[in-house]
């Protein structure tokens, strides 16, 4: 019994402490040096050895001007350890009073004592990081490794370099140090990711480059091309990226794992046009089904996205061939989903859409894969204009994925069902509910809706404008951009003035680039930059407009001053990263090393 006693007072001794010293840091975080003192000098009396506690304490002397006391008590305890981490508390202490002979005494002291044992150097190297004594911190380190072959400080020298300004010198040393140490090398990248952050210029970013440009020349060493190349995807400069993953290929063509990750990067950051290149070459190098199924996937859906009506039996042709070749299989649940979306939404071939989502509900499916489906029959519904149904399936998504992306998709498809079938109430608060959804572009989507039907709901209680929208909307949706564009141009005839006539610009403009008229598009995005600059429309209008002037209309020159309007004036918006980059290969980074 007295020995259960004894164990039950001892942890609650541990929680009490425990206690007190989250206390302590709380009083010193606020800034009451007065309370966290004498909590501090309690815990050092009870840890007399705890170098953490008489840090703390010195500290709390510090912020109340005691220096003396912190003086006194480091010197006694550096009386008792005989630590050389106590000079570079001294020194600093006295730094703080402005005695900087007295400081420099100290530290010096502290960096002789790494000479004479260089097993102290990480311990006062760290110690001079600390107090940001940068400088004092390099020399140690460099002393210890100088006098300890068997110590590696090179990877904390290159940050201090870099930390002290000297952001070339950094570059080398960090890339010398990762070469040499392979394992190291996630640490070294990102540990460079920190510094371009604060790259607004892309400086940072242009001289590493150079350098491992240079480096690439000067090796045939494939590790400098995958380093090269992970630079030009963070800079989602992906054709870069891509003319790396070849090169590193060509001489280790064993695995198309980089190159297939990168292919997949592509496809979801919406760079088609690399995308396709990349896919294009791994079906000329590869004979594995599964990533040829992939390929071919991607090609068959960038090619749709792409086509004209005159196209389309030749792509149903492809899709006959592809679906023969891989079978009614789980293997192919994306590739018949596609040819469903297809047949509905280009060949207005709802029953035969319909009987092949049938088909694959049939199929033992995982739970991904089935929502996947249900999204696609829920989305033909949709174009079908059967909506109750189309909500079904949505809603089965939600429950069965609860707080899953999907989920957030599926709500986001079903307000928009909501919008078309013009029961508004709805399809304003479920936009409401998806404002703060983790993805930045159903949230876009949702604040856009919901804004759309607040703004007109209040100047139009019959909400007569609204209902002329949500039509001229479903029409887009139902992939008629003629007659979507058709009902648009009435809405400006018939509303004009009203609140609806910005959202309507933009949709007219959208609808004209589908129907290849950009300089009509052009036209309806100035007029909102014109005349609606306060609305919610405006970095559409920048960003559409930058990109026919670079892709369709070949005039570079123009495309940047609306990329860096984006840039400048649009920093929250979902075309933010698109704009800096274009915007920064039309300025004339390319030039300095990009």
């Amino acid at each position: 019994m007295t020995k259960l006693f004894t164990i039950i007072l001892f942890f609650c001794s541990l929680i009490g402490f425990s206690q007190n010293e989250l206390l302590a840091q709380n009083y010193f975080d606020k800034g009451e040096f007065d309370k966290a003192t004498s909590m501090y000098e309690e815990l050092d009396k009870k840890q007399p050895g705890n170098f953490y506690f008489t840090q703390k304490l010195v500290s709390c002397y510090q912020g109340l001007k005691q220096f003396d006391k912190a003086e006194k008590l480091l010197l006694s305890k550096k009386e008792k350890s005989n630590q050389p981490g106590f000079f570079v508390e001294l020194g600093y202490n006295a730094q703080l009073q402005k005695d900087q002979s007295k400081a420099d005494s100290y530290y010096k002291k502290a960096i002789d004592a790494v000479a004479n044992q260089p097993n102290y150097a990480y311990q006062i190297g760290q110690a001079f990081e600390q107090k940001q004594l940068l400088q004092q911190a390099y020399n140690t380190y460099e002393i210890g490794q100088k006098n300890n072959s068997s110590m590696n400080f090179d990877y904390q020298m290159a940050l201090l370099q870099g930390q002290m300004g000297n952001l070339d010198v950094m570059v080398v040393k960090l890339l010398d140090y990762s070469y040499s140490n392979v394992n190291a090398t996630l640490n070294v990248q990102n540990q460079l990711v920190l510094f371009m952050q604060d790259d607004a210029e892309n400086v940072f970013a242009n001289s590493l480059k150079k350098e491992l440009l240079i480096r690439t020349q000067k090796t045939q060493d494939i590790y400098w091309n995958q380093f090269l190349s992970w630079l030009y995807v963070n800079q989602k400069e992906y054709n870069k990226a891509f003319i790396q993953e070849k090169a590193i290929y060509k001489r280790n063509p064993e695995s198309f794992d980089d190159i297939i990750q990168l292919a997949q990067i592509c496809v979801n950051e919406k760079d088609n046009e690399t995308a396709q290149a990349i896919f294009q070459f791994i079906l000329q190098n590869t004979t594995d089904e599964s990533t040829i199924l992939n390929a071919q996937y991607f090609l068959l859906k960038n090619e749709i996205a792409n086509s004209k009506p005159e196209n389309y039996p030749l792509i149903q042709s492809k899709f006959d061939t592809l679906l023969s070749q891989f079978g009614d299989s789980p293997f192919s649940v994306d590739l018949q989903i596609l040819a469903a979306h297809f047949k509905a939404f280009y060949l207005n071939d709802f029953e035969n859409a319909k009987i092949l989502l049938d088909k694959l509900m049939e199929m033992q499916l995982n739970i991904r894969q089935k929502a996947k489906v249900k999204m696609e029959m829920a989305d033909v519904f949709v174009f079908n204009e059967k909506f109750n149904q189309a909500i079904i399936y949505y809603a089965q998504i939600q429950n069965d994925l609860p707080n899953d992306e999907y989920s957030h998709e599926a709500s986001m498809r079903m307000a928009k069902t909501s919008f078309f079938k013009k029961d508004f109430d709805w399809a304003k608060k479920q936009a409401k509910e998806l404002k703060q959804a983790s993805t930045q572009l159903i949230a876009n989507d949702a604040v856009e809706l919901f804004l759309l039907i607040s703004d007109n709901e209040a100047e139009d209680s019959l909400k007569v404008a609204l209902q002329d929208f949500s039509k001229a909307d479903l029409l887009e949706y139902q992939n008629k951009p003629a007659a979507a564009l058709e009902a648009f141009l009435q809405i400006l005839v018939k509303h004009k003035g009203q609140p609806i006539e910005a959202g309507t610009l933009y949709k007219v403009g959208r609808n004209y680039e589908k129907l290849g008229n950009f300089a009509k598009a052009i036209s309806y995005y100035q007029t909102i930059l014109d005349n609606h600059k306060d609305g919610i429309y405006i970095d559409e209008a920048l960003f559409y407009s930058a990109e026919i002037y670079r892709k369709q209309l070949n005039d570079p020159e123009k495309a940047k001053s609306f990329y860096e309007k984006v840039v400048l004036e649009h920093p929250d918006s979902i075309y933010f990263t698109e704009a800096r980059k274009q915007y920064r290969q039309l300025r004339g980074d390319k030039q300095q090393g990009i």
